[in-house]
């Protein structure tokens, strides 16, 4: 067996794919128990036994890429669920200011700017 394959090749496609499967499952035991079915066809279709503790590594690599994706992925949807909280709570705020100054016909305020702030606001959405 080639050493660049084994330590190289199978790690940097068992990451890879990982972390693709991980998109498309969102389960990472699954995604390890997939590449491991894989690994284990490979090992007594292509490769001898030995192949067999190369592919538990590989498993073991493909769980941690997942659960570390999961735990990416999930930081990134919590941040923006904050930024849309904010973006929300400024829509709330332009929205009343807006309403202030539409109720309030003494003063001769020009509200596009605030309007303008508004529509930017929803384009997070």
């Amino acid at each position: 067996m080639n050493t660049l394959l084994l330590f190289f090749a199978f790690p940097i496609a068992t990451i890879i794919i990982s972390i693709v499967l991980q998109k498309l499952l969102n389960n990472p035991a699954l995604v390890a128990a997939f590449v491991f079915a894989i690994y284990l066809i490979v090992t007594f279709a292509a490769f001898d036994i030995n192949f067999l503790v190369y592919a538990i590594i590989y498993t073991i690599i493909a769980f941690i890429t997942a659960y570390l994706t999961q735990l990416i992925c999930n930081l990134l949807e919590e941040d923006n669920d904050n930024n849309n909280n904010n973006c929300n709570n400024l829509c709330q705020n332009l929205s009343d200011i807006l309403s202030a100054n539409n109720t309030n016909n003494g003063n001769n305020i020009n509200t596009t700017n605030n309007t303008n702030r508004l529509n930017n606001c929803r384009r997070w959405r």
